[in-house]
């Protein structure tokens, strides 16, 4: 078998067994969530270069039109390295432009990212599990990194994908499939 043809066989096994691996669930979730299964998926890239492969875990029953009411998990496998300063501030920036902030709340909602996300690199992975009424849990590679007990903190961190006024209304869609 050419050399050629051998690379194109293995491309496409692995085109073919990585949705596959990847619709598996992640064991982390067992305890925090109830039956979820995968609704959507995508790579978000910036400018051509991969950022993060995003994945939308859902409980039975989820609504994307009332996301907040909702037991969920955002998986980000990160493609590339990130300060914990730079998702901070990102995520900031995309919350505070779904709706305005006070100062006060940008200061404390910044603080709580700040201890909730690390550094990531290449290959690290940060699952956000909403809780409904309640927050969120963050976990970095499966482990808790963070809780964030503020019910409307979550709902503004998680509308930066979900909500229908997210900057990446692509993404949005492939992570809600035809639900939304």
């Amino acid at each position: 078998m050419s050399l050629r043809r051998r690379d194109c066989l293995l491309a496409l096994a692995v085109a073919v067994c990585l949705p596959a691996a990847r619709a598996a669930t992640p064991p982390e979730l067992a305890g925090l969530l109830r039956g979820v299964t995968l609704l959507g998926h995508k790579r978000f890239t910036v400018f051509g270069f991969a950022v993060y492969d995003a994945s939308l875990w859902v409980e039975p029953g989820f609504d994307a039109q009332d996301y907040p009411r909702h037991g969920f998990a955002l998986d980000l496998l990160y493609q590339r390295d990130f300060s914990n300063a730079a998702i901070t501030r990102r995520s900031i920036d995309e919350m505070e432009r779904l709706a305005p902030l006070t100062d006060e709340r940008r200061q404390t909602w910044k603080q709580w990212l700040q201890t909730a996300f690390p550094d990531v690199r290449k290959g690290d992975r940060i699952t956000g599990i909403h809780q409904p009424g309640k927050g969120a849990v963050f976990l970095t590679n499966g482990r808790q990194t963070g809780r964030i007990d503020d019910a409307e903190f979550a709902q503004r961190f998680f509308g930066i994908w979900l909500s229908r006024n997210t900057s990446e209304p692509a993404l949005r869609q492939a992570l809600l499939g035809s639900t939304s």
